[in-house]
């Protein structure tokens, strides 16, 4: 993976998008640390794919959600009523 400072890939955004496509991620650093990096649209949605499944994608889902533990009901007493 090749590291780019922000100015130069600001400068060369075409070149380091070339790079990408033909070489894989390329990292952007600001001030020698790393900031960002630029992946290939087609990895970057093979790492989507993989991300956990939404509410709404769960909800939805045909299969089981797990089950559901209801502890049994005991016999509590009631709390006192108050008179105001």
């Amino acid at each position: 993976m090749q590291a780019w400072t922000i100015q130069d890939a600001r400068v060369r955004f075409s070149e380091m998008l070339q790079a990408c496509t033909v070489d894989g991620p390329q990292m952007i650093t600001k001030r020698g640390i790393e900031a960002a990096v630029l992946v290939p649209a087609a990895e970057w949605h093979r790492l989507q794919s993989r991300v956990r499944p939404t509410l709404k994608e769960l909800l939805l889902a045909p299969s089981g959600r797990g089950d559901l533990v209801i502890p049994p009901r005991g016999r509590g007493t009631r709390r006192p009523t108050s008179s105001y």
